[in-house]
């Protein structure tokens, strides 16, 4: 088991669809022994009829999510299992605030809000967050690999919406150690030595609160 250079409690990987967040986290908490918590995005029955028809499904998708994510993560970092170094999530609650920022209209946005704003300040926030970079382009390859057939219509320009979405955030964030890691050029899933670099550039660097960024 490796071992960590600095204490870490609760680690979010966050990305675009297709980044390879859900492969990462397995990989470090078989590593380091760690607690994966995994986003179960196939359990919500509205996702395949988002994709085909998104103005019609957009709301009852984003408050699926919303409420499935509440709920596994407060239960899950509720739970500590002493036989474990951390837990590591491939996803966060403030990615419901991200996506449904671009799904949904208007007044359903301001509802939406406010239902995530009167919960999100009960949940433990991450001590590290790393969000891995990944150009659209590239997220429509990997996409593509893996054959989800309800994926196979997300378009480019939506993977693009999200991208900025996400930067956004991290631009109003203070209060958290952002990480974002350029991966366009390595390939952790496949290749040792790309996954090896990117675990030490998450491990063995105590980052400042704030925006920090690498590139591999």
């Amino acid at each position: 088991m490796s071992r960590l250079s600095q204490k870490l409690d609760f680690i979010v990987i966050e990305g675009n669809i297709g980044a390879g967040k859900t492969s990462l986290c397995n990989k470090i908490a078989k590593d380091y022994n760690a607690r994966v918590m995994l986003e179960q995005f196939a359990d919500n029955p509205f996702l395949p009829k988002f994709y085909k028809a998104p103005d019609k499904y957009s709301f009852q998708l984003e408050l699926a999510f919303l409420a499935d994510r509440f709920y596994r993560l407060k239960n899950d970092l509720m739970d500590r299992n002493l036989f474990k170094s951390f837990a590591i999530s491939d996803y966060y609650f403030s990615k419901s605030l991200i996506f449904a920022k671009n799904t949904l209209s208007g007044d359903e946005y301001a509802l939406y809000r406010k239902i995530f704003d009167i919960i999100y300040t009960s949940l433990p926030q991450p001590d590290l967050y790393v969000y891995l970079h990944l150009s659209p382009e590239k997220s429509i390859e990997n996409i593509q690999k893996r054959g989800r057939q309800y994926e196979q219509d997300i378009q480019i320009e939506y993977l693009e919406k999200i991208q900025k979405a996400y930067f956004d955030y991290f631009k109003q964030q203070t209060n958290f150690k952002f990480l974002i890691i350029d991966t366009n050029n390595i390939d952790f899933v496949n290749k040792t030595t790309d996954y090896q670099k990117l675990k030490k550039s998450i491990f063995e660097t105590n980052y400042p609160t704030g925006l920090n960024r690498i590139i591999l």
